[in-house]
């Protein structure tokens, strides 16, 4: 299966990442390489600008190799939690700009394959880097408040207790191994008004698979790595897709625009602490009306801007 994927809020991108052809850039989740090779194409090897294209996964980082080849691209498999080591190997100083694309990719849901889909019969896998803890060891070795948790916590799902139990219940008659299995199990699970209202499993499956990739543990360490990583007057700009990734980049970005902290009743700053970003857009960037009837998948997507302006 070829590994496309459309890249969302292409354009606003490209517009807020203030592209400069000497300039330096990351793409910290290159994919099939959408974002990326547009932000390649507007840069100069010749006179120093330079993409650097990171992914954790493998497909991903051969197809973005094949498509960024006659740019001046390098391509690293790694996660974006880890850009600074990154770009220290690469011997780069600082970024003009970083983007990060996070959740999963349109290939990873629709190659069946990857068990990220509670659509198609496959392997439970869910697994980004391909390495590591799976989905399959998630449903059938956590215990039953790990699961609860988790399905609350990260699928923010109000059936959690219900969907945990019935998930212990089943796999003391035999392992749970596939993706429809467990979709017929979160079914079964739910009230059937709730059945009929959306696909009950969507909650369920994300939680899971945020689990699986330590997705909220990598985002909370990479937004301090990528921002110290921006050379002043670089942008971090970031697209999220649910209300917990966004959550955490809004409070993160907050914290970096923030001044003094002292205590409101100190009649002067001690602290001496001044700004060290400030908000390119006050609001969320989203999709426009072109965009979502080409592509349903931007529909949540928002995207958050920060400009470095101090070290």
């Amino acid at each position: 299966m070829e590994f496309n994927h459309i890249p969302v809020l292409l354009d606003e991108c490209l517009e807020v990442l203030n592209i400069r052809p000497d300039g330096i850039y990351c793409d910290g989740t290159a994919g099939g390489a959408g974002h990326s090779r547009e932000i390649a194409k507007r840069l100069d090897g010749e006179k120093g600008g330079r993409l650097v294209a990171i992914d954790r996964d493998p497909e991903a980082v051969k197809t973005a190799t094949e498509r960024l080849a006659v740019y001046p691209a390098t391509v690293v498999r790694g996660n974006y939690s880890e850009i600074d080591e990154i770009f220290e190997r690469l011997g780069i100083s600082g970024a003009d700009g970083i983007l990060m694309d996070l959740g999963v990719s349109s290939y990873q849901l629709d190659n069946a394959e990857r068990g990220f889909s509670y659509h198609n019969d496959a392997p439970l896998d869910m697994r980004m880097s391909g390495e590591g803890l799976s989905a399959k060891d998630v449903v059938n070795g956590y215990d039953y408040q790990s699961l609860a948790r988790i399905i609350f916590e990260y699928g923010e799902e109000k059936f959690s207790r219900s969907i945990a139990s019935k998930i212990v219940k089943y796999r003391e008659q035999k392992p749970i191994e596939t993706t429809m299995e467990l979709a017929e199990i979160i079914k079964s699970a739910v009230p059937q008004k709730a059945r009929r209202e959306k696909n009950p499993c969507k909650k369920t499956f994300q939680a899971i698979r945020i689990e699986v990739n330590k997705e909220l543990e990598h985002l909370n360490i990479a937004l301090d790595k990528a921002f110290d990583c921006l050379n002043v007057g670089g942008r971090l700009c970031i697209i999220t897709f649910h209300s917990l990734e966004d959550r955490l980049v809004k409070q993160r970005f907050q914290s970096f625009c923030k001044g003094c902290i002292c205590p409101p009743d100190f009649p002067q700053c001690i602290c001496g602490r001044t700004p060290r970003g400030k908000l390119v857009n006050r609001k969320p960037i989203e999709a426009d009306e072109k965009e979502l009837a080409e592509n349903n998948r931007s529909r949540s997507a928002k995207l958050r801007v920060i400009e470095k302006i101090k070290d």
